[in-house]
Formats: structure tokens, sequence, C-alpha cells
């Protein structure tokens, strides 16, 4: 993870720190906002921590819903910063342990034509469970992210779950499997929602992409 800046770790705090409000939820692509200046996106498998991170990041407790049922989310949910300079959006989580498969080609439908369809999509951070690392179902979404050229980053989550040792293992093994994928940003963040390692950072890193 790359060292930011004291006066870039500052200025994203005070980006999160102002309001964050929910705009919307989009089951289709007729129902996408108009574009924002700023778009980066959350993906990752479902009861990865997708929700618990972005309370984290925004410092907020209930920004997204939390649940112990995997895969809650089923609709593209935009959260707006800095009066609508920047979105946050959250996709629904990828497992689909429950879904019926239907409803599975309904969210991969929409899930790539907003790939492919927005611009000012910056980055799509992949929320990858540190315990667990990298599986196959999540190489399928890197496949499908690479497919469509967006931009992508590695999102350790939970790693206050594991010691030390295992965190570099699962670091390490992380950058091998997309050292050679072409959307694929090199630089991997790792973070637990529940200490608050790592927000300072992702924070930076979304803030970067404003200048």
């Amino acid at each position: 993870m790359r060292e930011y800046k004291p006066e870039e770790l500052e200025r994203a705090r005070l980006l999160f720190a102002g309001q964050t409000e929910f705009r919307m939820g989009a089951a289709k692509l007729e129902q996408l906002p108009p574009e924002y200046p700023l778009e980066v996106a959350f993906a990752g498998r479902s009861n990865v921590g997708k929700s618990s991170l972005l309370n984290a990041l925004t410092g907020r407790k209930d920004i997204a819903r939390t649940s112990n049922t995997p895969g809650r989310t089923r609709e593209l949910n935009f959260f707006e910063l800095a009066d609508g300079a920047v979105a946050l959006v959250d996709m629904p989580g990828y497992g689909y342990a429950r879904a019926s498969k239907s409803l599975v080609k309904a969210w991969q439908s929409i899930i790539m034509g907003y790939l492919q369809g927005r611009p000012n999509l910056r980055r799509v951070f992949v929320l990858i469970d540190s315990r667990h690392g990298i599986k196959s179902i999540d190489l399928e979404t890197l496949d499908q992210l690479d497919e469509a050229a967006v931009s992508y980053q590695i999102v350790l989550t939970k790693s206050d779950k594991i010691k030390q040792g295992e965190r570099d293992a699962v670091l390490a093994a992380a950058a091998k499997a997309i050292a050679k994928r072409p959307a694929a940003f090199p630089d991997i963040i790792i973070t637990s929602s529940a200490k608050g390692w790592g927000m300072p950072e992702l924070r930076a890193e979304i803030d970067g992409m404003r200048a």
C-alpha cells in the first residue's frame, strides 16, 4: 500500500467528513441517475463486509445496511459526497447463493451495462475477505472488469481477523493474481472496518481521483 502525504490524508478526511446522502437505488439501466463528475464503485462477494466498509469509510453507522443475510444489496445504490461531486456506488454482492438464475442474469445485465456505460466511473474497488483470499468467483469478476476495460483495485477486508503473517501471505497472493491483468490497479489496500485500518488511505485514493 502506497504512502500518502499528510496533506493528502487531511484533504480526503475533509471530503468524507461532509454530508453523505443516499441518492437512489437502480434496479434497471433506465433508472440510473445522470452521471456524476466522479464515480467509484464497490464490488465483492456476498458477506465480504461491503456495507460495513462503506459505513466506516463515510464515518456513518447506517449509510449502508449491514445484514447477516448475504446478498441483500440487489440494486446499484448511489451515495453522494461533496454536494454531488462524488458518487459511491454499492454494487450487488456476487455469489447469489439464494438467488434464482433469472435474477442473477438480470443483475449481471445491469452491472455490465453500468460498467460499460459510465465514462466517469474511474475505478471499481473489489473487496476480498482477508481470511479467504481471492477465490474462483472473484476471478470471474476480475475477468468481467478486464473485459469491460474498467480500472479496478483490490481492497482486503476484515484484516483484523488474521495474524500479520497471514496478512502478508494473502497480500502477496493477491498481488500475484492481478500482476498481469490489464485493468488491475497495482496497489492493494488492507482494511478493517472494525478497527478503522486503511480507511484514511482509501479515502485519499478516492479523493486523488478528483484532481
